[in-house]
């Protein structure tokens, strides 16, 4: 038997239920783009009503690990984990806890340089030319100063999302979504007012160059000092709202 019907209590039915078929899926008893039992025949298996079966797929599909087809072929499908829509989730999660002062900008920054350095050092064995030209792309576009600050920082996500994917390590890759979509956008909406935008693409440029030349060790000295440099404007910006708070007062 692939799902565990005897295992369903009466309390957080749905919850249950979608906890059993998620079990059935994560150990290989249903395969991917296998169809799953029509509603009906669920309800019946778990000895339970059919709107709770549909709220137990509605858990399932919110997690990306079923979906619908439509027709006489259709229903409800195993499908392949999706690494970024997992990691999507996490990064919400992890963007909150930094909005509430969760994590400090010295653990943000340690988090960083620990995990970038790793991709710094296997995107200068592994990176394409496609890769490289990823890189210089955004700097062309940070080079440019009629953008506005919402832009520059979004192609500042974009070249660490490059630097991370020129790696060429796809458990690395899902590893650092988070650090790039939650931890950057966050800290880049802080200290977007203080830093010199010049600065940031300088750094990006020495990155790019030494990963262009397969240098790990002097791409790995730009993002020390680069983060170096984003610590310093990070503080100086809390300065400065402390000061005018104080102020205010």
């Amino acid at each position: 038997m692939i799902l565990k019907y005897d295992e369903v209590v009466r309390s957080g039915v749905a919850k249950q239920v979608a906890d059993n078929i998620r079990s059935a899926i994560m150990d290989g008893r249903l395969k991917i783009d296998e169809r799953l039992p029509t509603e009906e025949e669920l309800a019946k298996s778990f000895g339970i009503s059919r709107p709770t079966v549909r709220e137990a797929l509605k858990r399932l599909a919110a997690e990306n690990l079923i979906r619908s087809r439509r027709g006489p072929t259709g229903g409800n499908f195993v499908t392949r984990p999706d690494p970024e829509g997992l990691s999507a989730a996490i990064t919400g999660a992890a963007t909150l806890l930094v909005g509430i002062g969760a994590f400090d900008i010295d653990e943000i920054i340690t988090a960083r340089l620990e995990t970038e350095t790793i991709c710094c050092r296997l995107a200068a064995a592994n990176r394409t030319d496609a890769d490289i030209e990823a890189l210089e792309a955004e700097i062309r576009v940070q080079l440019d100063e009629t953008i506005s600050d919402e832009a520059f920082c979004a192609s500042d996500v974009r070249f660490h999302r490059a630097l991370v994917n020129s790696a060429g390590n796809g458990p690395l890759n899902l590893m650092m979504y988070t650090v790039v979509e939650a931890f950057m956008p966050i800290t880049n909406m802080i200290v977007s007012r203080v830093r010199d935008r010049r600065a940031v693409a300088g750094f990006h440029k020495q990155l790019a160059s030494a990963i262009k030349n397969r240098d790990a060790a002097r791409a790995t000295e730009a993002l020390a000092a680069m983060l170096a440099y984003l610590r310093d404007n990070y503080s100086t910006s809390l300065e400065r709202r402390e000061r005018a708070l104080a102020a205010r007062a």
